[in-house]
């Protein structure tokens, strides 16, 4: 080799060496590392050898990871271990770690198995270098040749020693990485635990979320977090790894709490921010004390770190073993890292329940609001409030009372309670005048922690323990303002009611206030507006009181039952003619408890109830529970309490006709307003009867005077006839001059005598009042006196009368002479009504087979006799003829005037009589009267 070309040589070693050991540096990949300083070693150096082994210090062995042997060897040996043994040549350099040179590898005795392979590889100069990094040896590398005592050149040896010096670098760092990544290293966890942690918003679900990066990290049996309960001094389970199963026994879950008295000595050690192990034949505990704590927790390790906040203990983080353990630093270090991050986030589950607190109370009260301007029914507001107010405070009883006044009770209007539970049974009774003052003078809610061992509401106390419940929660819905409702939370065990908690009762209850105010208000507008419809309903019926009166009266009691409410109301009346007795005529009742007789007779001169009302106007407002046992004769039942009475009577000057009676149980009370609605209605109803029956009796008379008055003309008007003929005889007498002319004389003046007598008679018998006298007449004789009446205005109006039929031996009886004149009349009325000329048919049907009005009382057989012609009677008047005249006294009727009139008054008289008349039109402008005349029995 040149001089020249000395130095190019050189330098090309030396980039070839900077490349090398630059790879060495950047790599992380061990067979990278292997591979790139063989093929080094292969490029630079001419070795027939070249091995590389790294060290076991476990076992301490080598094992090859590669290399180059001569041609035609077994390459299998490249990955061969071989063990150490004192002494050997390979140990000698690991633990001297310094080069060492062997001229012939095939004779030296302390090779090994290295001697062996030499002389089958024919390798005798042979150079072994340590690979070591600060005083640790990662292995070794063997360089051999053929040639005996063959050695490397110092400038070989030199980069020799850098590359496996970079090597053993490099290793060193893998060595380092591998460890880092199989020990355990508590930062990365609690890093990753702290992240997961952010994105949880609830406290129980951190816990959780420790409790399992917790148990992955150090693997023991259970992982649990332990809350320490103050008051009492014991640690309570609070979460843990196990969620108990049927398939799990106890000893699998370990504890749930753990007594402070049993381990003072580990509580002390928590509270003085020790951590506390148990491994195995180890402990940081006394031997008593740790023992009943393994027993406790029935494990046989663990490790417990406290959970502090601001000094105070808060519970500890324990991870238990089944088996004894030994703890690494590592675990100790996590355990307490986790705890102390439990401990910080410990103040936040304070807020957190803050916080939840308020959306639910926010959403109670959004939710309530919402009902309130809804459409919703009332009771649906109130079972949504039940719901969310007892999610809210954790009870099982929601309860709205509502004061009735009219029985001055509590009635629980809502009630909700789970399935199993009994509800309170309603109504409650008004509470003594101490705890009324208790609950209308507080400004807020009102609460009873221990009904036991409580003394207010005692007279709620056994109505409320009965179905179990211990403690309530109460307030008014109202407050400032007279009780008109009360809401009451109640809960089946003892507890205590925290300002917040009756806070939002207070809340709650004035808002269902305002919802029970609007349903209030709606009730008492249907209140009113019933009454108001009953006095309405009174002012119409007063005005129809001419109809069935029977009907309406029974109408008007049942009316004041259901708008009063009562299971019972009666009406007693009585005559003016017989107030002595009365009768109840009308009754609504809806309780068999409440009962009346409604055959018998009351005695109303000796009844007190009676003589009380009557002493007295107005409404009365009388004890049930102290009537007499003559009252108890018609009004009686167990239940009867309260009643109301009033005299059924226009105004106090006005006779009453009767006693309106309301009433219901004890305790019941009536509103100003209904009190006033009921007078109202009941002098509406009163009066309005009242002139009903003055009106019926001024008709009556009015109709007794029209008959008498058209009876008396009438019959004036014969013994005028009468008379004028019989003057007119004696008339053309002159003076009697002769025998026979006295006689005739004498015979005219006893005619007018006669005449006169029976018009005496009928002015002292009936003066006031139409009589009925029994007699009889052939029915020919009044069909013949009747003709001989009408004759005049036969002729004249050139008419043709028939009679057809039977009439011989027909006999009328009764008041013949009024019969009589009915007849003529209707015959009269016929005559001239009918058209001129026209023929007027007398018909005498015989026995009449027509039905009669159900007033009309028959008494003998009727004979029909019936007017047949062609009449010019107005049609209006047959049609109201027979429909009848119309109730309104001061609507038009052509049965106010004649014809009509003497028609109508024809009817009722004859019906009077025992008969009856009609009037029917038939074909053609034919008119039939029909007269049903009273006759005597055939023998």
């Amino acid at each position: 080799m040149s001089q020249e070309s000395l130095p190019k040589q050189a330098e090309k070693q030396l980039v070839t060496l900077g490349r090398t050991l630059q790879t060495l540096r950047e790599e992380e990949n061990l067979d990278v590392l292997i591979e790139t300083t063989l093929n080094y070693v292969e490029t630079e150096f001419a070795y027939d050898l070249i091995w590389i082994g790294l060290y076991d210090r476990r076992e301490h062995r080598l094992f090859g990871k590669g290399g180059q042997i001569p041609a035609g060897g077994d390459r299998s040996i490249l990955k061969q271990t071989f063990s150490l043994s004192p002494g050997d040549l390979f140990e000698q350099v690991v633990i001297q770690q310094k080069p060492a040179s062997v001229p012939d590898l095939r004779e030296e005795r302390r090779a090994g198995d290295w001697r062996r392979l030499a002389t089958k590889l024919n390798v005798q100069g042979t150079i072994i270098f340590p690979l070591r990094y600060r005083a640790l040896c990662f292995g070794v590398v063997i360089l051999g040749n053929p040639v005996w005592g063959a050695s490397p050149r110092s400038d070989e040896k030199a980069r020799l020693s850098m590359i496996f010096g970079e090597l053993a670098a490099a290793l060193n760092e893998v060595e380092a990485k591998w460890r880092r990544e199989v020990s355990k290293q508590p930062d990365k966890p609690l890093l990753e635990l702290l992240d997961r942690l952010r994105s949880l918003s609830d406290f129980r679900a951190r816990l959780d979320a420790v409790v399992a990066k917790t148990h992955n990290f150090i693997s023991p049996n259970r992982t649990n977090i332990y809350w320490f309960e103050r008051e009492r001094r014991y640690f309570w389970r609070r979460t843990g790894n196990l969620q108990k199963t049927p398939a799990q026994n106890s000893s699998s879950q370990g504890s749930s709490g753990i007594t402070v008295q049993e381990v003072i000595g580990f509580y002390k050690a928590l509270a003085s921010d020790r951590l506390v192990s148990v491994g195995e034949a180890r402990s940081s505990l006394k031997a008593d004390t740790t023992s009943r704590l393994m027993q406790q927790i029935k494990a046989r390790s663990m490790l417990a770190a406290p959970i502090i906040y601001q000094n105070e203990l808060l519970g500890f983080l324990a991870v238990e073993g089944n088996e004894p353990r030994i703890w690494e630093e590592a675990e100790r270090s996590y355990v307490r890292g986790a705890a102390q991050l439990i401990a910080l986030m410990a103040p936040l589950e304070a807020m957190e329940v803050a916080v939840e607190r308020a959306k639910q109370d926010q959403a109670l009260t959004a939710e309530l609001v919402r009902s309130i301007y809804s459409e919703d029914d009332w009771r649906q507001t109130l079972d949504r409030s039940a719901h969310l107010l007892c999610n809210r405070l954790g009870v099982e009883r929601f309860l709205v009372l509502r004061y009735d006044r009219d029985y001055n009770v509590f009635e629980i209007i809502c009630q909700s309670q789970p399935n199993t539970r009994r509800p309170v049974t309603s109504p409650l009774p008004f509470p003594d005048l101490e705890d009324w003052k208790w609950i209308d003078r507080s400004t807020s809610a009102i609460s009873i922690e221990n009904w036991d061992e409580e003394d207010r509401l005692i007279d709620w106390r056994s109505q409320f323990t009965q179905v179990g419940i211990r403690s309530l929660a109460l307030c008014s819905t109202a407050i400032g303002h007279p009780i008109e409702a009360l809401l009451a939370v109640g809960h089946d065990v003892t507890r205590n009611w925290d300002s917040t908690e009756l806070e939002l009762v207070r809340v709650v209850a004035q808002q269902l206030g305002l919802v029970l105010r609007q349903w209030q208000l709606h009730t008492l507008q249907r209140q009113q507006e019933s009454l108001q419809s009953l006095i309405q309903w009174g002012q119409q019926a007063s005005v129809g009181l001419d109809g069935d009166r029977e009907a309406l009266e029974e109408e008007a009691i049942s009316r004041l039952s259901k708008v009063f409410n009562t299971p019972l109301a009666l009406k007693i009346s009585w005559s003016a003619d017989n107030p002595h007795l009365g009768y109840i005529t009308s009754a609504a009742i809806t309780n068999v408890e409440f009962s009346v007789n409604a055959n018998g007779q009351i005695d109303l001169t000796h009844d007190p109830l009676i003589q009380t009302v009557l002493a007295r106007p107005g409404i009365h407002q009388l004890d049930g529970r102290e009537l007499s046992p003559l009252t108890q004769q018609w009004l009686s039942g167990p239940s009867i309490g309260n009643i109301l009475a009033i005299a059924f009577q226009g105004d106090e000057r006005s006779f009453p006709l009767g006693i309106i009676i309301l009433a219901d149980a004890s305790g019941r009370s009536w509103d100003e307003r209904y009190l006033t609605a009921l007078e109202i209605v009941v002098r509406q109803l009163a009066w309005s009867e009242r002139i009903v029956k003055l009106s019926d009796r001024f008709y009556r008379d009015r109709d007794r005077v029209r008959q008498l008055n058209w009876y008396k003309q009438r019959r004036s008007e014969v013994t005028y006839r009468k008379l004028s003929v019989e003057l007119k005889k004696l008339g053309s007498l002159g003076t009697p001059k002769d025998a026979l002319t006295t006689t005739r004389y004498q015979q005219g003046l006893r005619s007018i005598n006669a005449t006169l007598s029976n018009l005496a008679q009928m002015l002292k018998d009936e003066q006031w009042e139409l009589q009925r006298y029994q007699m009889t007449m052939p029915l020919v004789s009044l069909i013949k006196r009747a003709l001989d009446r009408v004759d005049g205005l036969v002729k004249k109006r050139e008419l043709f009368i028939r009679v057809q039929g039977q009439s011989a031996g027909i006999n009328l009886t009764g008041d013949v002479l009024k019969l009589e004149l009915i007849f003529h009349e209707i015959l009269g009325i016929t005559c001239r009504t009918a058209v001129a000329k026209s023929q007027v048919d007398i018909w005498c049907n015989g026995i009449a087979e027509t039905e009669v009005p159900p007033h009309v009382k028959i008494a003998t057989p009727l004979f029909d006799l019936s007017i047949v012609c062609a009449s010019q009677l107005e049609g209006n008047v047959i049609s109201e003829f027979q429909q009848g005249r119309s109730p309104d006294v001061l609507s038009p009727s052509l049965l106010d005037k004649p014809p009509g009139l003497f028609l109508f008054l024809c009817q009722s008289m004859i019906q009077h009589l025992g008969g009856n008349f009609n009037i029917y039109k038939l074909e053609e402008n034919q008119v039939m009267l029909q007269l049903l005349l009273p006759i005597e029995p055939s023998v």
